[in-house]
């Protein structure tokens, strides 16, 4: 909290600045009501589970819970453990569920730094001990009443929360000399992470200490948690400023820090010197009902949407509300706003290449790439960027699927290096198609190829990486091809719907987004396939899979939505080419596509997910 008494009045004329909510939705509260989590009767009396901590160290899904400030709940003769118990149990209750790595405390455990206090809190924390959980405590002012740095020497707060109470525990990385900075490392989604608990004073042996820690572990992201940075919304308390321009700001492994004592929550953002973004947190709810109740505050890490969802909720209160709320617990109940539950977009891989790239998938044999059933293979890496496409482009299935280039309106098509990161052949061919009046350049596969007369009986995969640039207009671009086979359903003799429409097309809708169109063999009209929306400047890859009888959309491995539920056998043929970027309406090239396309693969049977060339 503060220094002095008349810091407390400063910062407690503060609280009237604003009073925000900080419970999760209301659905939350039933369930955690009918569940009975934290009743002061039921914490008493809940089963201690003997099982050891488990958290998932692969899942790209994980939970850092953080504590704030719990002085008044530890305080001298009104020392009161229920709220604090509560929300320990809670974290257990929902460990598994929501994964939950970690907790981190910010320091002013207690009131006074008393002995009392401190072995109160201490036994508290057995329920986390018991079960191997994983946390970390640091010193607040009022844990050490003292305003000087972490060489004061021997107080109550180190005598429980010392280095030998941690020393059993996995997560545990050390502590510096004098004990009052530790650091701690967990693994989650399939790598190390740390946390660095700080004194809320350091001395210059901790500055030195905790340049030391992060050296030893040059490749490890880091959450810096201390007492005091955050002042309020956008701005560093003098001390914070010193801690960011001594430590935070020259090590880049630092991403987010963490920090209670002010009130009420707020957040700023910062750049370092490697010019990335750090957040930094304040978090304190001391100054609401019940002394803040031991509120925690939930970071949920999501690596597959790059985003940190942060939610804070009050388990003693939700507990409580099986019995009824008092007035003061329901006023809580209805604050709510953006400093308490909020989302912080990081794109992970980005943030940390600077000191731990993601290394490039490196390219794979072709030999690699032709599993049994392959009957035709296309890549396009090996050339120089903007170099025009000439001559026969090979099918490397060696199936005597080759391609050639045909243009209109004098379109031009050229070679790129760029690719999709799990693409086999590190290229792809740049299509510049338009229509209105059309103009592009196209591949064909070659007269007498045997792909022309195939009908694919037993089921086939077609695979293919695509990119769309920025300017990719539906009015101009839209209904191009990436794979499609030539021949109109009123040739074959199947006229259930447009006979102009081709035999087949994988192709990009006015979305845009994949959408496959087929006659099959037992049906006279079109079965359609229909993708998602997909996004321009990414690459993606989509494949298209029938077993014979039905057939499956594929974005990213993904199956969509509207993939039809009736029987579909082959694929018609009029023993015609087949096309790559290009789509025709009647016989003739109506559209070519306006993008990138990488690595092309079709198979005569139906291939696993596993067995799709981004894996």
């Amino acid at each position: 909290m503060c220094t002095s008494h008349e810091h407390d009045q400063g910062e407690a004329a503060q609280a009237g600045a604003g009073r925000r909510g900080f419970l999760r939705a209301t659905a939350l509260l039933g369930a955690a009501a009918a569940a009975g989590v934290a009743l002061p009767d039921a914490a008493e009396a809940a089963p201690e589970a003997a099982a050891r901590w488990r958290p998932d160290p692969d899942s790209r899904r994980f939970t850092l819970a953080v504590m704030p400030d719990t002085q008044y709940l530890f305080d001298g003769p009104s020392i009161d453990k229920a709220p604090f118990e509560a929300s320990l149990r809670y974290l257990l209750e929902h460990g598994r569920d929501d994964n939950i790595v970690f907790l981190s405390h910010l320091g002013d455990l207690t009131e006074n730094g008393a002995p009392a206090e401190c072995a109160a809190i201490g036994e508290a924390f057995g329920l986390l001990d018991r079960r191997g959980v994983g946390y970390s405590v640091l010193a607040g002012n009022h844990d050490v009443r003292s305003s000087t740095d972490d060489q004061r020497g021997s107080t109550p707060y180190l005598d429980t929360f010392g280095p030998a109470r941690f020393e059993d525990r996995p997560t545990f990385g050390g502590a510096s000399p004098d004990g009052y900075n530790t650091f701690h490392l967990f693994r989650a989604a399939g790598r190390q992470w740390m946390v660095l608990a700080l004194d809320w004073r350091l001395s210059a042996a901790g500055y030195a200490w905790a340049k030391g820690v992060l050296a030893a572990h040059p490749r490890t992201p880091v959450v810096l948690t201390t007492h005091e940075l955050v002042v309020e919304d956008d701005t560093l308390s003098p001390y914070g400023q010193q801690l960011w321009d001594g430590l935070v700001a020259d090590h880049d492994q630092i991403f987010l820090t963490l920090n209670g004592h002010y009130w009420p929550a707020g957040r700023a953002t910062r750049e370092n010197a490697a010019g990335h973004d750090v957040h930094l947190h304040l978090t304190n709810y001391q100054n609401r009902y019940f002394g803040g109740a031991a509120m925690i505050r939930l970071y949920r890490f999501d690596l597959d949407r790059n985003t940190i969802d942060v939610e804070t909720v009050s388990p003693w209160i939700l507990g409580r509300a099986a019995r009824g709320l008092n007035e003061l617990e329901r006023q809580e109940i209805e604050l709510s706003g953006d400093a308490d539950r909020f989302s912080v977009d990081i794109d992970f891989a980005a943030r940390f290449a600077g000191f731990d790239p993601v290394p490039a998938r490196a390219a794979r044999p072709v030999s690699t790439t032709l599993v049994r059933g392959t009957v035709a293979y296309w890549r396009f890496d090996g050339h120089a960027d903007g170099s025009a496409v000439s001559g026969t482009i090979r099918d490397l299935s060696g199936r005597g699927n080759d391609l050639r280039v045909v243009t209109v309106g004098g379109g031009a098509l050229t070679w790129s290096s760029d690719h999709h990161p799990d693409q086999p052949g590190h290229g792809s061919l740049e299509f510049q198609g338009y229509k209105s009046p059309l103009e592009g350049a196209w591949l064909r596969t070659v007269d007498g190829a045997p792909l022309n007369s195939a009908t694919f009986k037993a089921g086939y995969t077609i695979e293919a990486f695509y990119r769309l640039p920025a300017d990719w207009d539906a009015s101009h671009n839209a209904w191009s091809g990436l794979v499609s086979r030539t021949g109109t359903g009123g040739a074959a003799g199947k006229t259930a719907d447009d006979p102009d429409e081709p035999l087949a097309t994988l192709s990009l809708s006015d979305g845009p987004g994949p959408q496959w169109a087929v006659r099959p063999l037992n049906q006279q009209g079109i079965a359609t396939n229909w993708g998602d929306e997909t996004a321009r400047e990414q690459w993606w890859h989509v494949a298209v899979v029938n077993d014979g009888a039905h057939t499956t959309l594929y974005v990213q491995g993904c199956p969509v939505a509207r993939n039809p539920h009736a029987s579909a056998v082959g694929l018609t043929s009029l023993g015609l080419p087949w096309l790559l970027g290009g789509y025709e309406y009647a016989g003739q090239i109506d559209q070519i596509l306006h993008g990138r396309l990488g690595d092309v693969r079709i198979a005569e049977r139906a291939l696993p997910v596993t067995s799709f060339m981004n894996h």
